[in-house]
């Protein structure tokens, strides 16, 4: 399943994030990726461990936080902290799957990479070319949103950003361990949860609507794993 997730950040919030990434330093986006992804990527980052990066990406979390349809699909367990790359002059990532598992900075722990997030902080008219493509069973998905709007799709798919031909691309990117590891018992979540509060918005809070949340709630029990 992939998912827009629009308005995570304001445009104020938008504009603060890009004047801090514009005063920092970037480096070579080749020295987070295995062998086989050095390959394939010519973009820029900023470095894992630095303050800014660090101080940013708390902001991003903190943001999406407020997102109740991001956590209805997501259903976040753990975070990898978000990162922040930057792609101009035909820079690009070519056709790539995202590796299992992720270290979390600092704590020697491993997260499985379940959802991979993409939240663009150029507006589409900033930059030619640049499109994320998915690709999965149902055909290719190609993606290219406002600032602020954030993309949640399988860590499992194949994708790659199209090269920037002009302007540049600024976006934030993570992963996120769901409390289910099922893709399609996730998807099932979802849907059950978005038609309760459908019914809640239609004919308020009632017998029906208790009766179906209590179906959610006891097949989340099922299927998370906490």
């Amino acid at each position: 399943m992939m998912l827009h997730v629009p308005d995570v950040l304001t445009p104020d919030q938008v504009r603060n994030l890009r004047a801090a990434l514009q005063a920092t330093d970037w480096i070579d986006g080749r020295q987070t990726v295995g062998e086989q992804g050095a390959r394939v990527k010519r973009n820029r980052q900023l470095p894992e461990h630095s303050p800014v990066s660090r101080e940013l990406g708390k902001s991003v979390l903190t943001a999406l936080a407020r997102s109740t349809l991001f956590h209805s699909a997501a259903l976040p367990l753990r975070f990898v902290p978000p990162l922040f790359n930057r792609y101009e002059g035909g820079e690009h990532y070519g056709l790539h799957v995202d590796g299992a598992v992720r270290s979390l900075p600092g704590t020697g722990e491993q997260l499985r990479t379940d959802l991979s997030c993409t939240l663009f902080l150029s507006e589409p008219e900033e930059y030619e070319g640049g499109e994320l493509e998915v690709f999965d069973t149902y055909g290719t998905h190609e993606v290219k949103l406002p600032a602020g709007d954030l993309i949640l799709y399988p860590s499992t798919s194949l994708h790659r950003v199209q090269p920037v031909t002009q302007g540049a691309r600024i976006c934030s990117f993570f992963w996120v361990q769901s409390m289910v590891r099922d893709s399609e018992q996730r998807a099932m979540l979802f849907d059950l949860d978005q038609q309760i509060q459908k019914l809640r918005a239609r004919i308020g809070e009632c017998e029906e609507t208790v009766a179906l949340t209590g179906h959610y709630h006891n097949l989340l029990r099922r299927w998370s794993e906490v």
